[in-house]
């Protein structure tokens, strides 16, 4: 039986067996008993389904991932340790040396930092392109060794709403994987895969969690890509032999999924903690609940914002002015989030005083929980990236990030009113 999303939310990834406890509990054990050794064997030869060491998998992990999965529509999903090491573990996962990546460069500071700086120590090489080049510009960066096409959803911080279609069309075009960091949308607002995406990441510490208290990330296995005789995906093609030679191309289902887990995961260790998979198992229970007030708010501060003289701009879907809007009304009809831009008018010292100036709204390194919070990205999650970097990932110098929680909103636009009183 299929259920909506927001049932489940509350109900997805885990279903106590008679007289077993009604939420996942937390398994904080590194290992796992078995009374034969054929039984141990068939676990490590992925024979059979089970738990044998939670570098590679737990139970109370697993009850997270399950949900996650079920939320986007895709066959398995693996948690990792933040949502940064889900997006390295899915390049491994993929790429080897020689191999790039074909990038949105309107990313995340971190996930730019690292395409552009650690995978090119492994031999991986990013091309970067603005996600609103056209369909010509994008597949001019595409060659025999281009493995995955990289995008967000909504971009942290520019908050450009992408056009699936058109990357859509071209990972179909050229037999590319397309994977999507979904963070800012969630599953409640947009689902990737049903827009032609393989692959779905999430850095669970921002809404899925919702409470800020457990890092971590998910990587989501759409199931909708066909690796069998791609030439593209010759590792995926080839006998493993630390699996006596297992062809992950030949599994019936959950091949990324498999091979992550199986080689980078097992090689790694760079899996959820039990504590935190819990946490964000229960905090995962109101995301469709948060999602919607998130976005209401979001709305109603956009629009205060864009009529206050002493703002700039303001970046936010929802506004009828704004070059998106057709794009989110399109992929998210349901709501645009609750992550905003501004400029502030002046220069940074104007921007710096207007956020020390908050009462309400904390200044922090961190968007998308529960609570309202402003940070300058150009200072610090993007302070590593030149002035032509900066533009290029759309974070001018007076850019300040707005991610609107769920507080009553009259109550954040009064704060926000009086720090603008300041400057």
């Amino acid at each position: 039986m299929s259920y909506k999303k927001d049932t489940i939310c509350v109900q997805g990834g885990y279903r106590p067996g008679s007289g077993e406890s009604r939420i996942p509990p937390i398994v904080q054990s590194t290992t796992f008993f078995y009374d034969t050794t054929q039984g141990m064997a068939d676990l490590f030869d992925l024979k059979a389904d089970g738990y044998f060491y939670t570098r590679l998998a737990n139970p109370t992990v697993a009850a997270f991932e399950g949900k996650v999965a079920e939320l986007e529509g895709g066959v398995a999903g693996i948690g990792c340790a933040s949502g940064m090491s889900a997006i390295l573990l899915t390049m491994m996962t993929i790429c080897g040396s020689g191999d790039n990546v074909v990038s949105s460069s309107a990313i995340y500071g971190g996930s730019f930092n690292l395409f552009s700086v650690t995978l090119p120590k492994f031999g991986i090489e990013t091309r970067f392109f603005d996600p609103d080049a056209s369909a010509e510009e994008i597949e001019s960066l595409i060659d025999d060794k281009t493995k995955v096409i990289f995008t967000e959803t909504i971009a942290n911080p520019s908050i450009k709403v992408l056009d699936f279609e058109k990357i859509a069309k071209i990972s179909k075009k050229y037999g590319v994987l397309f994977a999507v960091d979904n963070t800012l949308a969630t599953p409640i607002l947009c689902r990737p895969i049903e827009w032609g995406a393989n692959l779905v990441i999430h850095s669970s510490s921002k809404y899925l969690d919702g409470h800020a208290a457990a890092l971590g990330g998910v990587i989501v296995d759409g199931g909708n890509f066909n690796f069998k005789g791609n030439a593209r995906y010759r590792t995926f093609n080839e006998p493993d032999e630390s699996y006596h030679g297992l062809v992950y191309a030949d599994l019936p289902s959950a091949q990324f999924a498999t091979k992550c887990r199986a080689q980078m995961m097992r090689d790694t260790g760079a899996i959820m903690s039990p504590q935190n998979a819990f946490l964000s198992w229960l905090g995962s229970d109101t995301l469709a609940l948060r999602m919607e007030r998130h976005s209401s708010n979001a709305n109603k501060v956009a629009a205060y914002l864009a009529s206050h003289p002493k703002i700039d701009w303001v970046l936010h879907p929802s506004l009828p002015e704004n070059r998106y809007h057709a794009l989110a009304a399109k992929y998210m009809p349901n709501g645009c989030g609750g992550m905003l831009s501004f400029g502030i008018k002046g220069d940074v010292s104007q921007a710096a005083k207007f956020m020390e100036a908050l009462k309400l709204v904390t200044q922090e390194t961190h968007v998308a929980d529960a609570r309202s919070c402003v940070l300058h990205p150009a200072s610090t999650t993007h302070r590593q990236l030149s002035k032509e970097e900066l533009t290029e990932a759309g974070v001018p110098e007076n850019l300040v990030r707005l991610s609107v929680g769920i507080e009553n909103p009259d109550d954040i636009i009064a704060d926000l009113a009086q720090a603008l009183e300041k400057i």
